[in-house]
């Protein structure tokens, strides 16, 4: 048993559940982390696919009664047809790029400067959207109509670069187009499940060949860590939002990525990404 490669994987999928729904990046955070672990082969970015997985299965836990209700009531349900067809809408411009210049995005962008330099863009965005911000128009993720959930997937397709963070460009988003903070951020939350499942199904297909069985074991401890660390950050969110902006993880998404500049510039650490 490599202990190393077992901790290495404890590491990736806490930092993985911790940053996934937050508006910090998860991806940035992970390339970064990666790096620095020595854990960022093509085996390490297949790791990354399956540890996405596991957080994403926490917001099917938290939330599986009303999954559960929206299945119940396709049939006859207007309310869980409209959520069924707001999710797919919103799903489509991030799926459509993403097809598009995925693999582009990968060769040109997953390294350490791309990363930083969004993370401050992407923090000074939400002091600005913070600051600018004005009466919510919908208040409950029910009341989102098809042009709404376009909107925000068009927000979400930005999330394309790494260190734009999902989460936050659906949440920030959608508070920029009218949502209210609880609504853009649970809508945050329902998105990541389409979102993360096709792109994990697509990226595993991909790359089958890395495959083995004896990556079960260091997989399912990542996945498993994921989904454990991101369970309880949705639950800390939620209670977060109710008395707090979002003007905290713009600070640390601008502090982090000066940071990350500083350390490249001065050489403190090599970044091979």
């Amino acid at each position: 048993m490599d202990s190393a490669l077992y901790l290495k994987a404890l590491i990736l999928g806490l930092v993985e559940g911790l940053t996934e729904f937050l508006p910090i990046s998860s991806t940035g955070h992970l390339i970064l982390v990666g790096d620095l672990l020595d854990f960022n082969d093509e085996k390490g970015k297949l790791f990354e696919i399956v540890i996405q997985s596991g957080a994403m299965l926490a917001v099917v836990w938290e939330y599986r009664k009303r999954f559960g209700a929206v299945v119940a009531g396709l049939g006859h349900d207007p309310v869980a047809r409209r959520f069924v067809a707001n999710l797919v809408v919103a799903f489509i411009p991030a799926a459509l790029l993403g097809l598009a210049f995925g693999s582009f995005i990968k060769q040109q962008l997953f390294q350490a400067i791309p990363v930083a330099s969004a993370f401050i863009v992407g923090g000074i965005i939400i002091l600005w959207v913070e600051r600018e911000r004005r009466p919510s128009r919908v208040d409950e993720v029910d009341a989102m109509t098809w042009r709404d959930a376009l909107k925000v997937g068009c927000a979400q397709a930005l999330a394309l670069i790494p260190g734009v963070s999902r989460s936050g460009a659906t949440i920030i988003g959608g508070m920029l187009f009218g949502l209210s903070r609880r609504a853009a951020t649970e809508f945050s939350f329902f998105l990541a499940v389409p979102t993360l499942m096709a792109a994990g199904a697509y990226d595993l297909y991909r790359q089958r060949s890395l495959l083995a069985v004896g990556d079960v074991a260091v997989f399912a401890v990542g996945a498993v860590t994921a989904f454990v660390s991101a369970f309880l950050c949705i639950r800390w969110l939620l209670r977060f939002i109710a008395t707090h902006d979002f003007t905290l993880f713009a600070w640390y998404r601008i502090v982090f990525g000066v940071v990350e500049l500083a350390t490249a510039y001065f050489g403190w650490v090599d970044w091979k990404v």
